[in-house]
């Protein structure tokens, strides 16, 4: 495997580059930064956090489905819909409570299958969805949906607390496959029991409570490299990965597998004291977990093999979200 290469193709990953756009649109919302008094976290995390005055805060997020992906499958738009909603709840270490959705259908057959997917997705995860908006009459499909979710003031998993001598900790559920609409898509919860899907996805919670993670993330669409890229660029921190210690399952090509979007997958940074016992709670919970690599001082993130290392994002010049970058 050539590292310049792989390197090369992480940075121009659609996944990746679709996320450039956001550093334009926070900036308009500096403008009324004042008015932000009670958001102790916005812009840059999963979820955004707000103080509402006591020990607990809610976490709040949204996420619309990508309309390539919805066009293929308007019931797995519905059901991805609730898994990447309540995995940005979780990844912060926080009990997700419930959603809403706004729909667009161009018909009645894709706004029931919109529907019924979004059910499913309940039925898995616990999470009711409890209201939304739907325009029953567009020429297109579209689906966005909200969530809000509670956690612990002093427990929340942010991605922007990293420091340079934190671990580096991938976490996935290797009982997965790919697809169905996509090449990057790891879905690792259509197929399994409610109570096992439950129980790996909460395991952050326990995570949080015991403080283990210095910050986090879930892996999103940017894949590993690109979400962790994310979290240094919100630290203001380098990291460098070895990519021999990525966990990665059988008959997945590496390249591809780096570029996953997971059902059920954490990058999370923990100090060196605590590492080792952060990944025995995600393995207690049914996910593989390993340290590969550490974050760094600097604004470089490197990847490594026994061939070589070479610098996929250096944030003194680039950027994915912009957020945070120098």
């Amino acid at each position: 495997m050539d590292l310049e290469e792989l390197a090369e193709r992480i940075r121009n990953f659609e996944g990746v580059t679709r996320k450039k756009p956001i550093e334009d649109i926070v900036s308009i919302f500096e403008t009324v930064r004042p008015e932000y008094k009670d958001a102790i976290v916005d812009f840059g995390d999963d979820a955004a956090v707000i103080d509402i005055g006591g020990e607990d805060v809610i976490l709040f997020a949204a996420d619309g489905i990508w309309g390539r992906l919805l066009d293929a499958s308007p019931w797995w738009a519905g059901y991805g819909a609730v898994v990447v909603n309540v995995n940005d709840i979780a990844a912060m270490g926080g009990r997700p409570l419930a959603m809403v959705d706004i729909a667009s259908a161009n018909s009645p057959g894709a706004c029931r299958e919109l529907m019924e997917g979004l059910a499913e997705g309940v039925r898995k995860f616990g999470v009711p969805v409890v209201g939304g908006h739907l325009h029953p009459d567009t020429n297109y499909n579209s689906l966005s949906v909200a969530i809000i979710g509670i956690a612990k003031k002093d427990c929340v998993i942010r991605s922007d607390t990293a420091s340079p001598g934190d671990l580096v900790i991938a976490a996935y559920d290797m009982d997965g496959k790919i697809g169905p609409n996509s090449p990057y898509s790891w879905d690792t919860t259509s197929y399994k029991e409610p109570s096992v899907v439950r129980e790996r996805y909460l395991v952050t919670q326990e995570i949080a409570k015991r403080k283990l993670a210095t910050a986090g993330k879930d892996i999103s669409n940017p894949g590993l490299v690109g979400t962790l890229g994310m979290l240094c660029e919100t630290s203001k921190v380098g990291a460098s990965v070895d990519l021999e210690k990525v966990p990665r399952p059988e008959g997945v090509d590496f390249e591809q597998w780096l570029k996953v979007h997971p059902g059920t997958g954490y990058v999370f940074t923990a100090s060196a004291e605590n590492a080792e016992e952060c990944v025995k709670v995600f393995e207690k919970a049914g996910l593989t977990a390993s340290v590969i690599g550490k974050i760094e001082e600097g604004s470089k993130l490197d990847i490594y093999d026994k061939t070589g290392r070479t610098t996929v994002f250096d944030f003194s010049k680039d950027s994915i979200t912009g957020i945070g970058s120098e």
